[in-house]
């Protein structure tokens, strides 16, 4: 179906949004009017629970280093208008969880479990007298409620209770679980949510292919065991399902496995780490897939909803999954008033073209008003300000405008502005100064207006691009659910300074041993101080620094916040390779924290299948060289990120990119010839290095290149 088509069906497509099952032909997935994604943003590993008349989404905070967002919890009255709202755990020992579960507990309170690996594979409990907290670790002392090898050498991670009939519990647990021969579980006392009574592990052969995420069903006298396989960063992951007469097995793989995988069309793209909801009789199966288009890692990953079905007590039918959702579960009592930005004129100062070897992608500005939050408007570059603009296409009284920037758990400063003919603007709300975090950000006066204009001016994180899901506009107030503020105690990111940082030149240096400190002639500057031996030598008649037997140079002034999280840069170097390697480093700028993804940062000469080109500290944010530079060659290559894009050139030319969001830290050190890690030291000579704060295109490559005038 063609997008200048659906445009002319919004009016139509807004009435079935909210009557789901209506058609049975799906929408596309960038067609106005979708119900999945089922939240704006990046949430993973969901679990659904309804507690009176309020629905609760919690989830997995994705998009940030390893899944390690601040967590959170979506808030809906209605099943399709959610409101974040930020959890607040006391884990003073942890700084990000995974997988959240969430039960009742047969004193009324509401217990709320997650994983975690920075003191080992975890399991960890809190309870509250509300479903949003305040919340209290139920073992103290930041305990853990379920250990890492509990049973055999099983991460403990994953987790999910399971109430019985008989009002037993039992906890259901494991990642990695194909290569630690089987599922974990382990019999609870429910009097204090926290006691092993049994444990016990369910082999690998009744359970066939199992990776993570188990959960456990009823359905009449079946147990159902449900899990993902395959691989949670590509398009392999998918959920498969067994059935046993007992909770703890054996259990019998079921038919029409797996129930729910990659679609045909690749845009619901490696669909797993569910839970099963029922509504009045009804399953839906609440799992997460990757945002479209497929971000580099699978880390960005959105929460979507289907139905689920039996065709018996121990059969599902496969899952159909889909980009229309199911929408409203039941007719609201008080239905919202409609959003008077669906379908209008949408314009921005900018706008991103996503251009890789394998998409091409645009963040058109009208995927800010399209009813879908799968989409988004995003600008062409993370320098500030940049706007979007709306033609609601008559004056309104505007009374609200609500903004569902890209990350919930980071803040944007903005202004609104309203307009009656496009020319004249006026404040409708100045939050340039803002610090409040969350989604959707609201915003309500009383005015007159045709057009709106929304100015992103700053964001927390540097490399942080203007970008909104979804922009609604409403002609009078509505109750909201109470929401709890969080502001931000970080300071707002600075401005890129787009200059040479870091220059190593080698040319003006006598032959022999380096003297004590080289200054660096970058705006940075400091001086690089030498360990090891490395030394000036003229090979093929250029001045270069030869590194061997594990020299390096580091700088002592660290890495800028200008370099930092995901703000461009581009590092540039000629250089000379002896003999091919693994991973040889040129330059490092970013300090080894653990194994979260996308932390570090490096440049690298080697012929790793992963990271030969750069490293990033998880392969599959790694970058390796599609042809290798030949050994014994003077070589100019080049590393250029944009904040979406990162581009490997050799000697003029690209060789590779791939799309990825890095978390580069600060006030790290500057290494040459080194990562700071074993065996990925540099073994040959360096001409020139120079490291700046921006993004080259390509048609500054060679200039580039040319400007060091060694004639190479």
């Amino acid at each position: 179906m063609k997008k200048t088509f659906l445009l002319s069906l919004i009016p139509f497509l807004a009435v079935i949004h909210s009557c789901a099952h209506v058609a049975d032909e799906d929408l596309e997935y960038n067609a106005p009017g979708t119900g999945n994604p089922l939240v704006p943003g990046y949430f993973a590993d969901p679990t659904l629970v309804r507690f009176g008349d309020t629905y609760y989404l919690f989830a997995t905070t994705d998009g940030v280093r390893l899944a390690s967002g601040d967590p959170q919890v979506w808030i809906s009255r209605d099943f399709v208008h959610w409101y974040n709202q930020a959890i607040d755990i006391p884990y003073s020992i942890l700084t990000n969880i995974w997988a959240p579960d969430m039960v009742q507990g047969p004193d009324g309170r509401y217990y709320y479990f997650h994983g975690n690996c920075e003191a080992g594979c975890n399991i960890y409990g809190y309870v509250s007298d509300t479903p949003v907290g305040p919340w209290t670790n139920i073992a103290g002392d930041n305990k853990p409620v379920i250990p890492v090898a509990l049973v055999g050498n099983l991460p403990s991670l994953d987790q999910h209770y399971f109430f019985d009939d008989d009002g037993s519990l039992y906890a259901y647990f494991g990642t990695w679980i194909s290569s630690f021969n089987g599922m974990g579980w382990a019999k609870i006392d429910p009097t204090d949510m926290m006691t092993i009574l049994d444990k016990g592990q369910v082999p690998m052969d009744q359970l066939p292919e199992i990776f993570e995420a188990p959960f456990m069903m009823k359905k009449n006298d079946k147990y159902i065991m449900m899990y993902s396989s395959g691989s949670c960063h590509d398009h392999t992951y998918r959920v498969q399902y067994a059935y046993a007469d007992s909770p703890t097995g054996p259990f019998t793989f079921g038919e029409n496995n797996p129930i729910l995988e990659t679609s045909e069309d690749g845009t619901v793209h490696g669909p797993g780490h569910h839970s099963v909801f029922t509504h009045e009789g009804t399953h839906y199966i609440v799992y997460h897939r990757h945002d479209n288009p497929f971000s580099t890692g699978g880390m960005f990953r959105q929460t979507a909803i289907d139905e689920l079905v039996f065709e018996n007590d121990s059969t599902i039918r496969k899952v159909v999954p889909t980009h229309r959702g199911v929408g409203y579960l039941e007719e609201p009592e008080n239905p919202l008033p409609p959003n008077l930005a669906f379908g209008a004129t949408a314009s921005a100062s900018s706008h991103y073209h996503l251009e890789t070897f394998s998409q091409d992608y645009i963040y058109h500005p009208r995927y800010a008003v399209d009813h879908n939050n799968g989409t988004m408007w995003r600008s062409a570059t993370n320098d500030m300000p940049h706007y979007l603009s709306l033609d609601l296409g008559r004056k309104i009284n505007l009374r609200r405008v609500m903004t569902h920037f890209e990350f919930a758990t980071f803040y944007y400063q903005y202004l609104i502005e309203y307009s009656a003919d496009g020319e004249s603007w006026h404040v409708y709300a100045d939050r340039t100064a803002n610090r409040q975090v969350g989604s959707p950000m609201i915003d309500d006066g009383d005015v007159e207006a045709r057009f709106l204009r929304l100015t992103v001016t700053a964001t927390e994180k540097p490399g942080m691009f203007a970008a909104i899901w979804e922009m609604k506009v409403y002609d009078e107030l509505f109750e909201v659910p109470e929401i709890i503020p969080v502001v931000s105690d970080n300071e707002p990111a600075g401005e890129s300074t787009k200059s040479l940082l870091v220059e190593l030149k080698t040319a003006d240096h006598e032959l022999g041993a380096l003297p004590g400190n080289i200054p660096n002639t970058g705006t940075l500057g400091g001086v690089f101080a030498a360990s090891g031996h490395p030394r000036v030598e003229a090979i093929q008649e250029v001045k270069a620094i030869w590194f061997e037997e594990e020299a390096f140079l580091t700088l002592s002034e660290r890495t800028p916040e200008s370099l930092s999280w995901n703000s461009p840069f581009t590092v540039s170097a000629w250089v000379y390779n002896p003999s091919l390697e693994e991973a040889g480093c040129i330059v490092s700028w970013s300090k080894r924290r653990g194994n979260l993804m996308g932390e570090f940062a490096a440049l690298m000469y080697g012929t790793h299948p992963s990271h030969g080109a750069a490293v990033h500290w998880t392969a599959w944010l790694d970058l390796p060289y599609r042809e290798v530079p030949p050994a014994g060659q003077w070589h100019h290559i080049v590393l250029t990120f944009d904040g979406m894009v990162e581009k490997i050139y050799v000697n003029g030319r690209l060789d590779n990119m791939s799309q990825r969001n890095l978390f580069v830290h600060a006030d790290s050190p500057i290494m040459v010839a080194s990562s700071g890690a074993p065996n990925q030291y540099f073994t040959g000579a360096i001409a020139s290095l120079r490291m700046y704060d921006k993004y080259f295109p390509e048609e500054s490559i060679r200039g580039l290149m040319e400007s060091d005038g060694f004639g190479l």
